[in-house]
């Protein structure tokens, strides 16, 4: 009796929990919080915070801040309670440090620790599983964005253009990782959908076109790092453009009564037209601003919606109501996203439609937010 006692402890601290469900309601709470914060700041309605004051601050919080957590969360798998415990501190004072002193000593250190213990950890955990080079391209890019993050805090002393280079890179990244990630989830799902249809999804991950996007998209990311942004512009159409026709051989249009696979397909259509937008204004030389909201806010923000929602394709018995929040959130992430590239065509009612699209996207987010917290209460 008194050995079971003394295991009970013991077992406990070994119990591991998905990273997940500590890392998807922060990345939900904090975008709700940071957007509006940082736009509504910078146009004056609200008092401003140090760390969300300008473009590049507020794009900082968006990738290192949020869409890092929501990796952590989609990549790291179970840790044990005191991992994960002080993952969670060590990003909560990255957010923290950064927000007040965006230059200071605890910030740099607290945003770089964090980085590169995801990097570890998802790295650590993904690249025993590899058996096909390309399935590289996960680990290799994630590992990367860990990198980036962890450069962006040097750049904060190097100037503007260091910083605005990194955070190019970053996004690159992001949607390297949204192309594989996206695929890998969509494409099983959508396939055991028509399989309770009674048909058959023959293109699934599409390895040719899913290797042709990894090509352009590396070739995007060496000519930009090189200066040539007409070159880089073209790889980026291309990639658009393969990620357009693989969506279109996964037949969204079949399926029926899954409104959570429509909404992931609707982020991934987010990403294909982001991708050629961006490769556009590479070059082009215009609308920088507007293609890259497609992509960080229509994509990555749908994306991000509907992999953390409870009602993703894992969840096959998902509830009706959890499909309505999803397309609930869907709906708002459009409108953010609409609003924002209007704002970039339409200077006089700039100030307006960027408090649109900041308020629709806290409303995504915080309908998302709600609906992880009540799957927690009643787990």
């Amino acid at each position: 009796m008194e050995s079971a006692h003394r295991a009970a402890p013991l077992e406990l601290t070994r119990a591991r929990i998905p990273a997940h469900r500590v890392f998807y309601p922060l990345a939900a709470a904090y975008a709700a919080f940071a957007v509006p914060a940082s736009v509504l700041g910078m146009l004056g309605r609200v008092p401003p915070v140090t760390g969300l004051v300008s473009p590049g601050r507020h794009a900082h919080e968006m990738m290192f801040g949020f869409a890092l957590a929501l990796v952590a969360g989609h990549q790291m798998g179970a840790l044990t309670r005191g991992r994960l415990i002080l993952l969670a501190a060590c990003w909560t004072l990255a957010r923290a440090a950064f927000l007040a002193a965006p230059t200071s000593a605890v910030s740099a250190v607290a945003n770089v620790a964090f980085a590169l213990w995801v990097a570890i950890i998802a790295g650590w955990r993904l690249l025993p599983a590899v058996k096909k080079a390309r399935n590289l391209a996960l680990p290799v890019t994630i590992v990367a964005l860990c990198a980036s993050a962890a450069l962006a805090q040097a750049a904060t002393h190097a100037g503007a253009f260091a910083e605005h280079i990194v955070r190019g890179i970053a996004l690159l990244f992001i949607a390297m990782l949204l192309l594989f990630m996206g695929g890998r989830i969509i494409a099983p799902a959508i396939a055991g959908q028509m399989y309770r249809q009674g048909g058959n999804l023959e293109a699934r991950v599409q390895p040719r076109i899913e290797a042709g996007l990894i090509v352009a998209m590396s070739a995007a990311f060496f000519a930009t790092l090189g200066g040539g942004m007409r070159a880089a512009g073209i790889a980026l159409v291309a990639a658009g453009i393969l990620a357009a026709v693989r969506l279109a051989r996964w037949r969204p249009w079949r399926l029926r009564g899954r409104a959570d696979l429509l909404c992931l397909c609707v982020g991934y259509a987010w990403l294909a037209a982001g991708l050629m937008a961006l490769g556009w204004a590479f070059f082009a030389g215009e609308y920088l601003t507007a293609a890259l909201h497609i992509i960080t806010v229509g994509a990555l923000g749908t994306l991000a919606v509907n992999v953390m929602s409870p009602s993703r394709p894992r969840h096959e018995k998902a509830s009706s109501a959890l499909h309505g929040g999803a397309i609930v959130s869907t709906a708002f992430v459009g409108i953010a996203a609409i609003a924002r590239v209007c704002a970039a065509f339409h200077p006089e009612h700039a100030a307006l439609l960027l408090e649109v699209a900041a308020l629709a996207w806290s409303a995504a987010y915080l309908v998302l937010l709600g609906r992880l917290l009540a799957v927690t209460r009643s787990a």
